[in-house]
């Protein structure tokens, strides 16, 4: 969008300039007719014009380039013969100091309006204006500076509230995803607590009466036998049942791809960024523990954050996958048009660790059209082989 708002503002810019400058000439061709070094003028003031977006980063650069244009545009339009003065001058140089105002810093915009001012001056001294006249030019140069002024003073509270908006939106949207990785991520610790006490009080103790009750089966009459393999089997139907609860406590809600999706689309929906998934290769049936599933939205989640901050595509793709089911790979991709070099920060870095310390890798490089990060982590297997051993 805003691309397209500085295409449509240039276009207009250039309209404006054509209309002007024909007008302009127009009314040298009535008056004292074409010459070889006016033409030249204009062909020379439009070149610097098409040069102006080239210098947009650049504001000395782009300060040198108004300074010329105007200085062109004097000695274009400058009465060299009969004292004829052209009024379009007023107009392109109105143009000229008004887009100045508009792309420069206050003390360059002064600087450009100075340097019209004094051409100004010599244009007026040298023509057969009458003295109202000049005195009604000197005015309407001065009521356009003190606009300007209030303008520029304007347009840069204006840019520092979209400046302190935009800081503020980030950092809350940068809190919201806090807050929502920190939940996640207590819930997750929470349920493996219980899930560990659980399994290792209840499940340890169901075992040793399972034993006590062996031995006691051992050591019993045969009239008693039956009761105690009937309170054999409840003890372990009991552990059984205990099993299955620490399982389903283990995969419930965090684990696997589907809790990865939802929190990557809330993370989409805050931020205003396109997300393309691609998922392949029986990534959705992939055996992910909750730590693992945690790790791999952690690392998209700060690769998503990188392509807010360094690309100006809002969009990404995001490829899933589990070749041969003994490996998930991710891969997150952004468009970008910044060529230089990169250094991985503190983001990446940390991303790299949490990624090795299950066993993972993570690949972090750049092409002439996108920035990719891609890692990999060694499936486990969800089931409690301990428990299963145990039982049987």
């Amino acid at each position: 969008m805003e691309g397209s708002a500085l295409v449509k503002l240039y276009l207009t810019w250039l309209l404006l300039n054509i209309g002007i400058w024909s007008i302009a000439f127009v009314f040298f061709y009535q008056t004292e007719g074409l010459a070889a070094g006016r033409l030249l003028g204009v062909a020379m003031y439009f070149v610097l014009f098409f040069l102006t977006p080239l210098a947009n980063r650049r504001p000395s650069a782009l300060l040198a380039l108004f300074c010329f244009e105007a200085i062109l545009a004097i000695y274009t339009l400058f009465p060299y013969h009969n004292g004829d003065f052209n009024p379009f001058l007023l107009l392109i140089l109105s143009l000229l100091i008004s887009e100045g105002f508009y792309r420069l810093s206050l003390n360059d915009s002064l600087i450009l309006g100075g340097i019209m001012a004094i051409g100004m001056i010599l244009t007026i001294i040298n023509t057969n204006l009458s003295i109202f006249v000049q005195m009604y030019i000197f005015l309407y140069l001065m009521i356009l500076l003190i606009g300007l002024l209030f303008y520029k003073k304007l347009k840069n509270r204006a840019d520092d509230l979209d400046a302190r908006y935009d800081a503020l939106l980030h950092e809350y949207r940068e809190a919201n995803r806090r807050k929502v990785s920190e939940e996640e991520l207590t819930r997750q610790e929470e349920r493996m607590l219980i899930a560990h006490e659980i399994h290792d009080s209840v499940g340890h103790k169901l075992t040793a009466l399972l034993m006590q009750l062996e031995v006691f089966r051992l050591q019993t009459p045969d009239q008693d036998i039956e009761r105690v393999q009937a309170l054999k089997e409840l003890a372990s139907e009991s552990l059984e049942e205990t099993r299955m609860a620490v399982k389903s406590l283990k995969m419930r809600e965090a684990g696997g791809l589907p809790g990865i999706l939802r929190l990557i689309r809330k993370l989409e929906m805050e931020s205003f960024f396109r997300v393309h998934f691609s998922v392949k290769h029986g990534a959705f049936s992939a055996p992910l523990s909750g730590e693992q599933s945690f790790v791999i939205y952690r690392s998209v989640q700060e690769a998503l954050t990188n392509s807010m901050k360094h690309s100006q595509a809002r969009e990404a793709m995001i490829l899933f996958e589990a070749p041969g089911g003994s490996i998930f790979r991710f891969e997150i991709s952004n468009p970008i048009t910044d060529r230089a070099e990169f250094r991985e920060g503190f983001g990446l870095t940390s991303m790299r660790e949490r990624l090795e310390k299950f066993g993972g890798t993570l690949n972090v490089y750049k092409t002439e059209e996108q920035f990719i990060v891609s890692g990999d982590l060694k499936l486990v297997d969800t089931g409690d082989g301990n428990d299963s051993n145990i039982i049987s």
